[in-house]
């Protein structure tokens, strides 16, 4: 598969959801990255990945105060999500680097069944 890029910025998965009637919602914010994510994808649907596979994520946050951990789980949930892959558990090497760029917040990544 070719190299994807995504723009905006990955909400921490951390701070992604709130706990009100003894349930778990999902921020306004991480909400909107999902939807954001999905009309990005949508040009670049293929086959299902139903295999192992590997992953070279570049995540560009706005500032340092990001966690990189906490976007991979994010991107491999939105992949799930979108039916990129079938199950995030079939990620079996996660190669990821993290990069600052204030102007233009986004991921490039590129995925491979292994």
């Amino acid at each position: 598969m070719a190299q994807i890029t995504i723009k905006g910025q990955v909400p921490s998965k951390s701070n992604g959801y709130r706990i009100g009637n003894n349930r778990l919602y999902k921020t306004t914010e991480l909400k909107s990255y999902e939807v954001n994510f999905s009309w990005q994808i949508k040009k670049h649907l293929t086959e299902i990945i139903k295999n192992p596979f590997q992953i070279w994520i570049h995540v560009y946050f706005q500032s340092n105060k990001s966690d990189l951990d906490n976007a991979a789980k994010i991107i491999l949930d939105c992949l799930q999500e979108n039916k990129i892959i079938l199950n995030d558990r079939l990620c079996s090497i996660l190669i990821m680097e993290k990069h600052i760029d204030k102007m233009n917040p986004r991921i490039e990544f590129k995925i491979n069944e292994i």
